[in-house]
């Protein structure tokens, strides 16, 4: 599946919500737990060893206490965002991190081309103006930068969005893909399933897209 699939124009009721409580009222409790278990846990750090090398730099947005990163890669910075200060200073894989409410404010404070990397696990259900933040995320990735975007069947019901909320599996797949697809910043999103023991563990996949590659004339 890619990011051709499409959706009809979008209306402000898709990204209504449940519990429209302000969202630092939502996090303000700090929730020192994974969000899928060990086994799509393992999956998903299995996944980002492949795409991520040595001296990245990583933008983990919408983190929390874990990272999901593997041991095995020797990473420059990695830079948490989130809502909860607790979870974030918990997390030991975090080199830096920052506090921002991505629904009301989509700007990220990252300059142009800072990160290789922008993963977000388990949590884009949540975002309300998910387009303008993947705008964000293009312009903060390096050339050739790559976006990962993982989910399970597992959410908060009253804070994630209607559109979400009315859609299977393969839906959120389409529909991660056609938000990365509006930009007009990426290459075309692939969907995979990285689900790990399928009836047995929780479901996992992702989607993953990448900057345009510098010109030959710019690389080294």
């Amino acid at each position: 599946m890619t990011s051709g699939d499409g959706f009809p124009d979008f209306r402000p009721g898709h990204f209504g919500r449940q519990d429209e409580m302000p969202d630092e009222m939502f996090y303000g409790m700090p929730r020192l737990v994974t969000h899928i278990d060990e086994a799509a846990c393992a999956a998903l750090a299995g996944y980002y060893e492949t795409v991520l090398k040595d001296g990245d730099e990583v933008l983990d947005l919408m983190s929390s206490c874990v990272s999901h990163l593997p041991d095995s890669r020797a990473l420059g910075r990695v830079i948490g965002h989130g809502m909860n200060r607790t979870e974030l200073e918990a997390n030991p894989q975090l080199s830096e991190s920052f506090i921002q409410n991505l629904n009301k404010n989509q700007v990220l404070p990252l300059a142009d081309g800072a990160v290789d990397a922008c993963l977000i696990a388990v949590s884009v259900q949540y975002l309300v103006q998910p387009v303008a933040v993947f705008a964000e995320i293009a312009r903060v990735l390096r050339p050739g930068g790559i976006l990962a975007v993982s989910f399970s069947n597992r959410m908060f019901p009253t804070k994630a969005v209607a559109a979400w909320r009315a859609l299977d599996d393969a839906g959120h797949g389409a529909l991660v893909a056609d938000y990365i697809a509006r930009t007009a910043r990426f290459g075309n999103a692939a969907v995979r399933d990285l689900s790990p023991s399928p009836g047995r563990s929780d479901p996992l996949y992702l989607v993953e897209a990448r900057t345009p590659p510098a010109p030959l004339q710019q690389r080294v």
